[in-house]
């Protein structure tokens, strides 16, 4: 879609809610019943199925229950013995179907079984199963690989999974426990991956104090595979960052560079970047960026990104335009962010139209808006009261691609209300209705009121049942004025169909 200024055409036919549903309250006929579910064929006498197929029918079987029959009616077949392959799919299977104890079963089959099992085959499981089981299968793991300790890879697996769940946070601390006790015979020494994964569990915590005695620990092994790395830092300086602790994130940054060797990239600095610019210190952002380039670290698009949103966010739009200049000199192509962040500052300074430029450009370069630039726009025509071509743009974007969400509409139905155009306002909220959205409880019931200020009582109890399907119940206040506006009309019928639908929604 290619927005463009104000054009001469005529306004565009509004939609009334008249014709988005009629003013009685007939109940719509009852959906017929769902047809019976068609019974599941039952296994059929298999001559021999080989462990390859098998794998296959359980992983693709409709249910759980099926891939379960399957697995007991190959193990009835004489001379069959399940292998590793046709565990794991099972295993697989129950755990996609969130079946947990039903896989805990079978693994408890599985450690008795005489098979080779090798450590890959449960890799998958750890990550979906839920935390207390995943850490079950963890200490079964020994007795299903038939030796003493499980790998690293599979310890960092189990406590990525418990560390990114936010469900039983005592299973993460069970694991943790085992991993500082040194009678613990089935876990490994921890390497750098490890650490660096409690570290940012602590830190998503909030908790940079025991992030940084991790780090400390890190520090004093003497240990070729236990080193800080380039994650270990950008996690605790993202940390510092997102804490608003520049001056010790900028510290723990040179210590990188001088105590350990460590050469940033352009994630480790658009950390602190983006750190100054949230604070409004655009400049020591500049010179962040000014540092990337005399290390030969040449800034991407998301370094840029960053920059132009800071200059935005400080209203510098003369500076973020400089910058966005530079970046395509540079030789680095613009990304959705960057677009998308001018086209808001310009948007929110006056700057329409250039907004619009900018949108075009995006399209003739392959970058597509999303709905983020679109609405951002929206608030710049309404903005300046051009509420002719912000329909326009509600209009056709559907039908370019474009998926709008409700705030799209929500943004020009508010303006509408505010300015008063209740006639357009009640068109509108038609098409929101024929598209699947709701207006915001507020605009709802400020649209209620204006229809009535403005005479449109019909439109407004018609607009009212539309909403009340929604969902939607209107506040005391505007209730008040729609029973007072029907009375005022002596439309005694209507005024009771109004009462009755307020006793029978509640």
């Amino acid at each position: 879609m290619k927005p463009s200024p104000a054009s001469t055409k005529a306004p565009l036919p509004w939609i009334s809610p008249l014709h988005y549903r009629s003013p009685t309250r007939a109940a719509p006929p009852s959906p017929p019943p769902p047809p019976p579910p068609l019974p599941e064929a039952p296994l059929t006498q298999l001559r021999y199925v080989h462990h390859p197929d098998l794998a296959r029918l359980i992983a693709s079987s409709p249910s759980a229950q099926r891939a379960l029959d399957l697995f007991n009616a190959a193990a009835a077949q004489r001379g069959f013995s399940h292998t590793p392959a046709t565990f794991a799919a099972l295993l697989v299977r129950l755990a996609r179907a969130r079946l947990p104890s039903a896989a805990a079963a079978v693994l408890r089959r599985a450690a008795s079984a005489p098979c080779r099992f090798l450590e890959p085959q449960f890799l998958p499981l750890l990550r979906l199963l839920p935390p207390d089981h995943s850490l079950a299968l963890l200490r079964l793991l020994p007795a299903l690989l038939r030796r003493g300790r499980v790998s690293r890879k599979a310890l960092a697996v189990c406590l990525d999974r418990l560390v990114s769940s936010r469900r039983c946070p005592d299973v993460l601390t069970e694991l943790l426990a085992d991993l500082r006790d040194p009678r613990s015979k089935y876990l490994p020494q921890p390497n750098t991956c490890i650490y660096n994964i409690l570290i940012k569990h602590y830190v998503k915590k909030g908790d940079l104090g025991t992030a940084f005695q991790v780090f400390d620990e890190m520090r004093k092994m003497n240990c070729a595979d236990v080193r800080p790395s380039l994650v270990t830092y950008s996690t605790l300086i993202g940390g510092l960052c997102r804490g608003a602790q520049m001056k010790e994130a900028f510290e723990l940054f040179e210590d990188m560079i001088e105590k350990d060797r460590i050469v940033p990239d352009q994630l480790t600095y658009n950390l602190l970047i983006g750190g100054f610019c949230r604070l409004g210190q655009v400049e020591k952002a500049q010179s962040i960026f000014g540092f990337m380039r005399k290390n030969e670290c040449e800034p991407n698009a998301f370094n840029y990104a960053t920059l132009i949103n800071g200059h935005c966010k400080k209203g510098e739009v003369e500076a973020a335009r400089g910058v966005f200049e530079e970046m395509i000199r540079s030789g680095v192509q613009p990304d959705a962010v960057s677009y998308t962040s001018l086209v808001g500052c310009l948007c929110r300074h006056g700057n329409v139209d250039e907004g619009i430029n900018l949108v075009q450009e995006m399209w003739q370069k392959g970058c597509k808006a999303d709905v983020v630039t679109y609405n951002l726009l929206l608030e710049g025509l309404c903005k300046d009261r051009r509420i002719a071509e912000a329909v326009t743009l509600l209009e056709k974007l559907p039908s370019e691609g474009v998926q709008l969400n409700v705030a799209s509409y929500r943004i020009v139905m508010n303006c509408l209300c505010s300015c008063g155009e209740m006639e357009k306002a009640a068109g509108l909220l038609g098409m929101m209705l024929g598209r699947g959205f709701v207006p915001h409880y507020a605009a709802s019931n400020m649209l209620l009121i204006g229809l009535c200020d403005v005479g449109r009582v019909s439109d407004a109890t018609v607009t009212l049942y539309g909403l009340v399907d929604t969902g939607f119940m209107p506040e005391a206040r505007c209730w008040a004025r729609l029973i007072e506006s029907v009375f005022r009309e002596r439309k005694l019928r209507r005024s009771i169909e109004l009462l009755d639908v307020l006793i029978a929604e509640g």
